[in-house]
């Protein structure tokens, strides 16, 4: 059973008359009769009386076309919405991005691009690293802003914001008073860290790993402003972006010496996903922003 066949029979069944429903639906005579024959004999009965080229909808063409009036409405309602959603200026923007970064980041880069674009919708998922990465293999989003960068090829990757990574003491640590420091100096101390879920811890025990050292870690939270809060009350010391949210009284951020210590901020999309028009026109649009 096709889509066309559907809307044959109810042109026919409105209009009850072969030839001015061939003539509404540009279609020749014969090509409209041997459709609806094709859909009475795979339904196995017959929905019209037949009396010369005039057509007389009978019970089961009468029960039949309410449904078929309800599919078609509801087919045109999903090519409204698609159409919709779709549309560069006025669509939907399926987005996802790390808990830190709603607090600056998202809010401002949103803010901006809908004063320039005020008919579209973001529609915004945030997590940690396994929630994001879930959303985006599921359809459910379709780019996501991160700080991690994708191995392979399956995703995209464009850099849009390197910050540098700060030591983290508390402001009557040892420490505190340092301008820079070179993270061999922590060895031994208690550090507050991630757990799995943190694109950040990756990018910090590589690093660690690389200098020959490792981190005597004392508590494992789930975000990073939970480190930061840690920090501060004086449980260890941490690694950390200095970005809004994380700017708690009684910190002191100090300088990191040793080169790399950057934290890098990127979009990530799948190579080979579609993308509607609205959501090209973003990635554009970011791409411009941040080359």
């Amino acid at each position: 059973m096709e889509l066309t066949q559907l809307e044959y029979f109810l042109a026919v069944a409105r209009m009850e008359h072969l030839t001015k429903a061939s003539e509404s639906l540009s279609v020749t005579q014969p090509a409209l009769s041997h459709s609806i024959s094709k859909l009475e004999a795979e339904l196995g009965v017959p929905l019209f009386e037949r009396k010369g080229r005039n057509l007389q909808i009978n019970r089961y063409g009468t029960m039949f076309a309410k449904r078929v009036e309800k599919i078609l409405k509801e087919v045109e309602r999903g090519k409204q919405e698609i159409e919709e959603c779709s549309n560069p200026n006025s669509g939907f923007i399926h987005l996802s991005y790390l808990n830190i970064l709603g607090v600056d980041l998202i809010p401002h880069l949103i803010r901006e691009y809908q004063r320039a674009n005020p008919q579209i919708t973001f529609k915004l998922s945030q997590g940690d690293k396994g929630l994001i990465v879930e959303q985006i293999e599921s359809g459910n989003s379709d780019i996501m802003i991160t700080s991690e960068k994708p191995e392979g090829d399956t995703f995209e990757w464009l850099p849009m914001v390197s910050l540098p990574l700060y030591l983290v003491v508390s402001s009557d640590h040892p420490l505190a008073n340092k301008e820079s420091i070179s993270l061999k100096e922590i060895c031994g101390e208690p550090f507050v860290g991630l757990k799995q879920n943190c694109s950040l811890k990756d990018s910090l025990l590589a690093r660690v790993h690389h200098m020959n050292f490792t981190l005597a870690s004392t508590y494992d939270a789930d975000d990073l402003p939970t480190v930061a809060g840690f920090v501060s009350a004086g449980l260890g010391v941490s690694v950390l972006p200095r970005t809004a949210g994380l700017e708690l009284k009684g910190l002191q951020w100090i300088k990191i010496q040793d080169k790399g210590w950057i934290w890098e901020v990127g979009l990530q999309y799948k190579k080979n996903r579609f993308l509607s028009p609205a959501t090209q026109r973003f990635v554009s649009y970011l791409k411009e922003k941040f080359s």
